[in-house]
C-alpha cells in the first residue's frame, strides 16, 4: 500500500473534489438560519447539490433520495429536532455540526441524542469537541458561544476518545485542523485566520464534508480530511484578492469553484500526525 504522505493526500483531495464535481451529490441540509446561504453556495461552488429541507413531513419521502445529510444545531429549536433525528436515522451517511454544544443543557442533550444516531463525521471547534467528549454541558467552563476558547491541538485526545466511543470520525477545526478515527490523526494546515471573521464558514465546511462523505461513505476520515484541505485552500486563494471579511467570503466561494488539479496537488497541506 502506498504510504499516505503529503503528496498522496493532495492527490486524494483532488480525486474527491473531482468526484463531487462529476456526480453532484444531493446533500440535505438541516442547518442553522445564519448558515443556510453560505452553506448552499459553498456546496454549489464545490459541485454538489444542496437542499435546505427541514420539514418533518418531507423527511420520509425526501431524505432516502439524498446522497448525504448535514445536521447543524446552531439555531436549535424544539420544532426542528424531530426532523434532525428522523433525517439522521434515515439510513443515509450524515454529518453533525454540534454548534455551541455546551451553551445549555437542552443543546447538549440534543447533540448527545444525535450522536447516538451514529454520524459518519462530527466537526466542531475545540471547545465543542471537548464538551461533547466529556458528555456534559459543564465541561467547558470557558464557554464563549460559538467561538472556541481552546486551541485545536488541546482537543486531540478528546477527539480520539469521542471517535472511539461514538464510532464517528471527529474533526477539530482550528489554526491546524485535526481529524481522527480514534486511531489515526491527520492534520490539515490550510486556511487563513480571517475566515474566522466570516459568519458560518465552519458550518459551510461541514456541508462540504457531507458532500465528500457522499463520495466516500466507507472512508469518512479521507472525506473529512480532504474537504477541510480543499476549503482551507480556497480560503487562502481568496485571501490573495480580499480586502476584508466580506470580500473574502466572495473570493473564497469563487476560489472553491475555480480550483484545478495543479493548484490542489501543489498547495493542499495534509499530513499524518505522530
Amino acid at each position: 500500500m502506498e504510504e499516505r504522505g503529503p503528496a498522496w493526500w493532495a492527490r486524494r483531495a483532488w480525486s474527491l473534489l473531482s468526484a463531487v464535481r462529476a456526480r453532484a451529490p444531493l446533500v440535505q441540509c438541516i442547518t442553522n438560519l445564519v448558515s443556510m446561504d453560505i452553506a448552499a453556495n459553498a456546496l454549489l461552488a464545490a459541485g454538489a447539490s444542496p437542499a435546505m429541507v427541514h420539514s418533518i413531513r418531507e423527511v420520509p419521502d425526501f431524505t432516502p433520495r439524498c446522497d448525504a445529510v448535514y445536521v447543524n444545531v446552531g439555531t436549535l429549536s424544539e420544532d426542528w429536532l424531530p426532523s434532525m433525528r428522523a433525517a439522521a436515522a434515515a439510513g443515509r451517511p450524515w454529518v453533525l455540526d454540534p454548534v455551541a454544544a455546551a451553551a445549555s443543557g437542552f443543546r447538549m442533550e440534543a447533540c448527545l441524542d444525535l450522536l447516538a444516531l451514529r454520524p459518519a463525521v462530527v466537526r466542531g471547534n475545540a471547545s465543542e469537541i471537548l464538551a461533547l467528549a466529556a458528555r456534559s454541558a459543564a465541561a467547558s467552563s470557558n464557554f464563549k458561544g460559538v467561538d472556541s476558547s481552546h486551541d485545536s491541538v488541546n482537543a486531540i485526545e478528546a477527539a480520539r476518545a469521542l471517535a472511539l466511543s461514538s464510532g464517528a470520525v471527529v474533526a477539530v477545526s482550528g489554526a491546524v485542523d485535526f481529524i481522527t478515527d480514534g486511531k489515526r490523526v491527520v492534520g490539515v494546515s490550510n486556511g487563513v485566520p480571517m475566515m474566522q471573521k466570516i459568519t458560518a464558514t465552519g458550518c459551510a465546511v461541514t456541508a462540504i464534508i457531507a458532500a465528500f462523505v457522499a463520495m466516500e461513505p466507507s472512508d469518512a476520515l479521507d472525506a473529512a480530511v480532504c474537504a477541510l484541505g480543499i476549503f482551507g485552500l480556497a480560503g487562502e486563494i481568496g485571501m490573495e484578492s480580499a480586502k476584508g471579511p466580506a470580500s473574502l467570503r466572495m473570493h473564497l466561494i469563487d476560489s472553491l469553484y475555480c480550483l484545478d488539479e495543479e493548484t490542489v496537488t501543489s498547495r493542499v497541506r495534509i499530513s499524518l500526525q505522530p
